[in-house]
């Protein structure tokens, strides 16, 4: 790299040492990030997306535990004749034994001497590499949320580019351990809910809205919160307008991905995200859906490998995702549109 560079990313790592209480010399060796700085960066991947905006991003103290169970579980109003017995307290919190198990992800990334070469001209040398980062970490989220169905010992982004296996998400929760809140089809066997003329049902409006009714509990149907979460493959973009579409700021539109339709889809707003698959549809609250870290668990070393030339950053953490309240999901998959 050049002496302008190599002055600028030997600041950036005096920085990063300054900030854990390191020497320099120890950054290119594995660290525990300090708490307040995760803390920060967790912000930071937050901020740059607005699905995760909308959704939980908890720390945990432990590695395993049972959920939070964020959010009411249930109704609380009730009356007693207290001459008779006593009143009794409602759980607030969901309070079933389900668990959750934050592991280890990697989100390892390198810059090549050429590109931090080019990078160094700008002024926020070190702000712009961080918010690249960011923004990855949080469409990876993202997509492990979405998609994940299993955690590999060693993952293989080549077959399973959409992170399939680095870790379980949300959607693969609901499969495994609420399957009564999957449907998956309408006629048994065919594997497919249909929508079109002579189906059982003709819209997706139908769908969804039968799909409240049927799957969620009934303290839940008509809860403002709810939402649609779809691909892009289920409603043509015309349909859709940006949130926060008032900024040309190149920052501020990646932190779009989150897209609301003008129109409702069986009674409810249709929330378009990345990554959800073909096919899908998510009935929830936005916060019913959480991304758990553990606390102090985040280990960083920033490597210059002069035989690849390139800075290597190693950063790891260790997630879980998790669905807070089964009752208030329904998981459709396998939706195509065919007429009878």
């Amino acid at each position: 790299m050049r002496n302008e560079t190599r002055n600028k990313f030997n600041s950036y790592r005096e920085s990063v040492a300054l900030a854990n209480g390191l020497s320099v010399a120890d950054t290119d060796k594995k660290f525990t990030v300090e708490p307040t700085l995760q803390q920060t960066l967790e912000n930071k991947v937050q901020e740059s997306s607005a699905f995760l905006q909308m959704i939980n991003i908890v720390p945990v103290a432990e590695q395993q535990g049972e959920r939070l169970g964020l959010g009411a579980a249930s109704t609380l109003a009730s009356t007693t004749d207290t001459t008779t017995k006593d009143r009794e307290t409602q759980a607030i919190a969901n309070i079933d034994s389900i668990k959750y198990h934050c592991q280890q992800i990697n989100y390892d990334s390198h810059l090549t001497y050429g590109q931090l070469d080019q990078w160094a001209k700008f002024p926020d040398f070190a702000a712009r590499i961080a918010a690249v980062k960011q923004q990855r970490i949080a469409l990876d989220r993202i997509l492990i949320g979405m998609n994940g169905t299993s955690r590999a010992a060693t993952s293989n982004r080549a077959s399973n580019p959409l992170l399939q296996d680095v870790g379980i998400g949300w959607l693969e929760k609901i499969r495994t351990e609420a399957a009564k809140r999957n449907m998956k089809e309408v006629e048994s066997g065919s594997g497919k809910i249909y929508i079109g003329k002579g189906q059982h049902y003709q819209n997706l409006d139908a769908l969804v809205f039968s799909a409240v009714t049927d799957i969620l509990e009934p303290w839940f149907h008509e809860d403002p919160e709810l939402v649609a979460i779809m691909g892009r493959d289920l409603l043509a973009d015309k349909y859709f307008s940006l949130i926060n579409n008032n900024s040309d700021k190149a920052t501020e539109q990646l932190a779009n991905d989150l897209i609301i339709s003008q129109k409702r889809v069986g009674g409810l707003p249709a929330v378009r995200v990345p990554s959800v698959p073909a096919g899908t549809i998510l009935i929830t609250r936005l916060d019913n859906l959480s991304i758990y870290y553990q606390e102090s668990a985040m280990r960083r070393s920033i490597v210059e490998n002069a035989k690849r030339d390139r800075v290597e950053d190693y950063l790891s953490s260790n997630d879980a995702f998790v669905v807070e309240n089964y009752d208030c999901v329904a998981l459709l998959e396998n939706i195509e549109f065919k007429d009878k």
